[in-house]
């Protein structure tokens, strides 16, 4: 494999990794079990591709009905089930998933993962004239979106992990599940679908997921640094009483 490939391939997903472990500011998650879930997040990728050329190769569908099979099937009920499939199980058991922002933080290491080997395979078996262009936009478009995808999850498995009502648990872990399906679906269908307006829509689109789920980061930071201050207060009260 060409060096200048696999520097273009990572070298996006490694600022988004710096981007996202920096968020987590007041309780920062073990660097060990971080890397334990990224390299999830490829056994992951790996799993996707045989199963979407699986999908692909036994498609019967053209056209309109062809776009959505793979945006929504293919593309969309694979990869975020596969995600989920695997990193639900194994977060619920994580013992230091203590707070809600560490279920966003743990999938969106996963999903780095997973977007690391389709980065790979995207930008290795591209035109040598098109490698920086693909690298680019993938840089800018298709690993942002997987990030987008794995806050949602992210979010959700939070709500879960830490809901009393079992009425509402069973909700959030469906849409744990379902709510990421559907975005990455609507997300592949508007960029494959090419009509005149699909651009500004797509673009629309982008900014959509970007404030919705950038706000649900920023709920869950908040939460986590109140967390944090009451941890101080108790720390120093009884810090207080043993000096009394």
């Amino acid at each position: 494999m060409k060096i200048r490939v696999l520097i273009l391939a990572i070298s996006p997903v490694l600022a988004c990794l710096i981007w996202i472990y920096l968020k987590d500011r007041y309780d920062k998650e073990p660097i060990i079990i971080l890397i334990k879930y990224f390299i999830l997040g490829i056994v992951t990728s790996i799993l996707g591709i045989g199963i979407e050329r699986l999908l692909i190769n036994t498609n019967i569908l053209d056209g309109i009905d062809f776009i959505f099979y793979i945006s929504f099937v293919v593309a969309g009920l694979t990869e975020e089930s596969l995600k989920a499939l695997i990193l639900i199980p194994s977060l619920l058991k994580e013992k230091y998933f203590n707070e809600k922002l560490d279920g966003i933080i743990y999938s969106v290491f996963l999903s780095l993962g997973f977007a690391t080997i389709e980065n790979i395979i995207y930008i290795l078996y591209e035109n040598e004239s098109l490698i920086l262009q693909v690298s680019l936009s993938r840089a800018i478009i298709s690993i942002p979106a997987h990030i987008m995808f794995a806050i949602t999850m992210g979010y959700y498995i939070g709500k879960y992990k830490f809901e009393e009502n079992q009425i509402k648990k069973r909700q959030y872990l469906m849409m744990s599940v379902l709510v990421p399906i559907f975005i990455h679906g609507v997300f592949d269908f508007i960029l494959m679908i090419r009509y005149k307006w699909s651009i500004s829509v797509f673009v629309a689109y982008l900014v959509l997921l970007w404030k919705i789920n950038l706000d649900k980061l920023d709920r869950y930071m908040e939460l986590s640094k109140i967390r944090f201050l009451k941890y101080i207060k108790i720390r120093q009260k009884k810090i207080r009483q043993r000096r009394k």
